[in-house]
């Protein structure tokens, strides 16, 4: 039995972790609550053209430090049980948990950190540099496999039932990806209403993960009767003959592209755990990325900004791919078989999300060959309305970041007090990714900057995260004559 039970086994989290802390991990992709803070050099990582009101210096790790993780169906208590899902677990047999489940539940978490950047004017130009890290996780497990768990939950070969059982299991998906960034970043102001900016990124790819199952099938009967059957008129003979039989059919694919993160089989010729050595880690990867912006002020009070962000991709090496895919054969187990009852009662029962003896999946080593991957990218659109002499903004902006499995798409309004450059205050409201239960809330005090787009509510949050920036001020942008 694989002593994995988790969506992401615990040796995966491990290099996760492993990553984050050999690069010094800190900030997330972006904060929308800073977008229309005057003052906050941070919202570039949202729109290129959004030049500060003055040059900085990040300090490492603090300069920004932020993650963040959402869901329309988990909320933080669930993640917490997911992830533990020791032995003995059985959170899935709670009905508040099933009852909170969609048909399709996603799960995404974003990391990012800037380990040195920084940004200056030099003349009506606005340069930018900087070099990072970016992870993104998303995951999504159909209700059918919770309710499977729970069907299953209890379930021993004495107790096994082998007449008429059949489960079809929905598609399940992980994909992880992790690259440093080393960017370049550039704006202007074309006029008195018209400002454009731009990044060019150069990408190392650290690591990137896609596990796809298609469809989990489950079925058992028991051969030698039908529904029809008379058994007080079987002869003994015929009693003895009749027998149980199962298969476990497994639609799947496991591409991996990881310095150091090893596939291993268990006895049986099936992988059934990751090994990861941390002194074989390295490059997997190279590739480039373009960010794209522009504000225009279509009113001296009402300015329209858009963006394109991270468009690009990674090119990964054939050397550091690994591919593995589902036995087509699937799995079968005849009772009259020993020990093939217990084995199958076991998996099944095992109360695993991504359940590797069910999935039975084998290396490819035919199959394997350079891979190319997409970024995250993200469409933004911005429109503020300037009050009290540009003292207090009002603004709505759209982001829609097409993550795996599924887009997302946050609408979120803010009010902005911002009558200095090194005082800024903001308070947001996103309404789609929280289900309208969320509340956003920045500062920016000098050289400190503290943010936050969905605050926690406790165990039931769906979304959080938070931002921690801390920088070092350089020159000021000068003011043309136009103003």
């Amino acid at each position: 039995m694989a002593t994995n039970k988790l969506l992401w086994s615990s040796k995966l989290i491990g290099v996760f972790f492993i990553m984050l802390v050999c690069t010094l991990s800190a900030n997330a992709q972006f904060l929308r609550t800073s977008y229309f803070m005057e003052g906050v050099h941070y919202r570039q990582q949202l729109n290129p053209a959004l030049s500060p009101g003055r040059g900085y210096i990040n300090l490492p790790v603090v300069g920004a430090f932020n993650v963040s993780a959402s869901s329309k169906s988990f909320g933080y208590q669930d993640i917490k049980d997911i992830v533990d899902n020791s032995e003995g677990s059985d959170y899935f047999t709670s009905d508040d948990f099933m009852n909170r489940l969609k048909d399709d539940n996603q799960l995404n978490i974003n990391l990012n950190t800037d380990i040195l950047s920084a940004g200056w004017y030099k003349g009506k130009n606005f340069w930018s540099f900087n070099v990072g890290l970016r992870v993104d996780m998303g995951a999504s497990i159909p209700k059918s496999m919770f309710s499977f768990m729970r069907e299953m939950n209890g379930v021993d070969f004495e107790s096994l039932d082998w007449s008429n059982f059949d489960r079809q299991i929905g598609k399940e998906s992980l994909e992880i990806n992790s690259y440093a960034e080393i960017g370049l970043g550039y704006a202007r102001q074309i006029n008195d209403r018209l400002t454009v900016g731009g990044k060019l990124k150069a990408l190392l790819g650290i690591g990137n993960m896609k596990l796809d199952v298609k469809s989990i099938g489950v079925n058992t009967e028991l051969n030698g009767v039908t529904a029809d059957t008379d058994w007080s008129s079987l002869t003994p003979e015929q009693i003895a003959n009749i027998h149980g039989t199962a298969n476990i059919d497994v639609e799947a694919s496991l591409e991996s592209s990881f310095k150091g993160l090893n596939l291993r089989k268990g006895d049986e010729g099936y992988i059934d755990k990751f090994d990861f050595e941390a002194g074989d880690m390295g490059i997997a990867g190279y590739g480039a990325a373009i960010d794209l912006g522009a504000s225009y002020k279509l009113l001296d009070n009402l300015t329209v900004s858009a963006a394109l962000l991270d468009l690009g991709f990674i090119s990964w090496s054939k050397g550091s791919t690994s591919i593995a895919k589902a036995n087509t054969d699937g799995l079968s187990f005849d009772s009259r078989n020993e020990g093939d009852i217990e084995r199958f009662a076991n998996i099944v029962s095992s109360g695993e999300i991504l359940n590797y003896d069910m999935l039975h999946m084998e290396m490819d080593e035919t199959d394997t060959k350079s891979r190319k991957t997409w970024l995250h990218s993200t469409m933004v659109f911005g429109a503020e309305y300037a009050l009290l002499n540009n003292w207090l903004v009002v603004g709505a902006l759209s982001t829609t970041r097409f993550t795996k499995p599924k887009t997302m798409s946050e609408l979120t309004l803010s009010a902005n007090i911002r009558p200095k450059n090194y005082f800024n205050v903001a308070v947001s409201y996103s309404m789609l990714q929280s289900a309208g239960k969320s509340l956003g809330l920045a500062l920016k005090l000098g050289p400190l900057f503290v943010g936050t787009d969905y605050m926690f509510f406790g165990n039931n949050t769906k979304c959080c995260n938070a931002f921690l920036g801390i920088s070092i001020p350089l020159n000021k942008r000068k003011v043309s004559k136009q103003g």
